[in-house]
């Protein structure tokens, strides 16, 4: 996370990874191992998300959360098949542009994760089912619900620059619906949240961006 929001280093996280996965599956910790699965599938996320959503490694992300899904399925980590689930759906979203494909996958995630996830996991079911509203349905006001709902639990979390990207996601939504107003309000916030938790890169460039239109009553960027 912390490569994602700033230093755009991953090796780190994936070799700190990589030793998790195999001093947990050598103590037979079966829990750990399909945790650090799954964080390396994100590993290659974020990866491809730094490289302007580049698919090249999508079959191996999904193989990863793949394996994650299988062996929490197995021990019944109800929690972590949630957070499985929501990474498998990432895939055929983000880097595939499929939502057909992903919602099933969101939708089962967002109802396990609602009884048995942390909060992050609950937020991020949130926000990516409230982008499904919003880019398929045309429908903002249920798309915003499910985002503020996400932010809230963003806020329950804790973490400074996942509040700030919560922000920065329910301005983006209101300036893609032409509340121009709404959205200046928000993507203020949001990049004075992203710059005082020391986010840097794509995404306080992207939230400057955003913000400028909103107050200059432009459409939101293509």
């Amino acid at each position: 996370m912390a490569a994602s929001f700033g230093t755009g280093d991953f090796d780190e996280a994936q070799t700190t990874l990589d030793a998790a996965r195999d001093r947990a599956a050598a103590d037979g910790d079966r829990r750990t191992e399909a945790a650090a699965l799954d964080k390396l599938a994100m590993v290659l996320h974020y990866r491809a998300l730094a490289n302007n959503r580049d698919a090249s490694n999508a079959d191996a992300e999904e193989a990863l959360f793949q394996q994650a899904l299988a062996v929490r399925r197995e021990i019944g980590d109800l929690g972590g098949v949630a957070e499985s689930l929501f990474g498998l759906g990432l895939v055929h979203q983000v880097l595939r542009r499929d939502w057909a494909a992903a919602m099933p996958l969101f939708r089962e995630a967002l109802e396990l994760a609602d009884q048995h996830a942390d909060a992050y996991v609950r937020s991020e079911c949130h926000r990516h089912v409230g982008f499904y509203y919003f880019a398929e349905e045309r429908d903002a006001d249920k798309s915003l619900e499910h985002l503020h709902e996400s932010q809230r639990l963003r806020e329950e979390w804790g973490d400074p620059r996942s509040i700030a990207g919560g922000t920065l996601a329910i301005g983006q939504i209101e300036l893609l619906a032409g509340r121009h107003e709404d959205a200046a309000v928000h993507l203020r916030q949001a990049v004075e949240q992203l710059e005082q938790a020391g986010v840097r890169g794509r995404h306080i460039e992207q939230g400057v961006e955003w913000l400028r239109r909103a107050e200059a009553g432009e459409p939101a960027p293509e």
